[in-house]
């Protein structure tokens, strides 16, 4: 349960936390309708497997502290992720059109969305420092644990991103950017209780 809950915590603050493709999702919303940005926010399954695939064959190899090296330095990462995102939620402005780049409709912006998520450092980031020491200490308890992780982190990831296109799509541009911010808050708090448990589990293992 408590790998799930940090697949359900991570996956919803990296759904909701600014960024390229979280711009082209409201982009190609507000462009094309609904149907494109919900293309969009499945973006990450269709281009995320080479980095787990790498991040993980990396890291399955290792002995069990570098894998809680591995893990200790996901936590700081969170740390630090979480106190930007918090600091950021305060001045933050909703994504427009224009943030996202050239203008694109449909299969364009899915393409786009693809390039965009393999050619940034966040996933690759995540997976090498978070998501595969999780992954693997969770594959060493049982298939059950990895693939609940993967399940909640991507539900989160897109179904936050698809939430957010329901909603461009309804309101347009009536969304409010206070609302925005109150989202990237909580986003900033979840990456810091991930913060705490990745610290509180790895930290452990390492100095034992």
């Amino acid at each position: 349960m408590k790998v799930l809950a940090l697949g359900v915590a991570l996956g919803l603050s990296a759904g909701v936390s600014p960024g390229p493709l979280l711009a082209l999702v409201v982009s190609g919303t507000l462009r094309g309708g609904l149907g494109v940005g919900l293309r969009v926010a499945a973006v990450p399954v269709l281009t995320d497997l080479p980095v787990i695939v790498l991040s993980v064959t990396a890291l399955s190899a290792l002995p069990d502290r570098a894998v809680a090296a591995g893990g200790l330095a996901g936590g700081l990462f969170l740390l630090w992720l979480g106190g930007s995102t918090l600091r950021e939620a305060r001045t933050a402005e909703l994504p427009r059109p224009d943030d996202a780049g050239a203008p694109a409709e449909g299969r364009r912006t899915v393409r786009q969305g693809v390039l965009v998520n393999l050619l940034s450092p966040h996933p690759w980031l995540f997976w090498l420092t978070t998501g595969s020491p999780l992954l693997v200490d969770a594959w060493r308890d049982g298939p059950g644990g990895a693939g609940g992780f993967l399940a909640g982190f991507y539900a989160l990831l897109v179904g936050s991103k698809a939430l957010l296109a329901l909603v461009v799509a309804r309101t347009r541009r009536r969304m409010t950017t206070r609302a925005f911010r109150l989202l990237l808050a909580g986003a900033g708090g979840l990456l810091l209780a991930a913060s705490a448990l990745l610290l509180a589990e790895f930290g452990g293992a390492l100095t034992a």
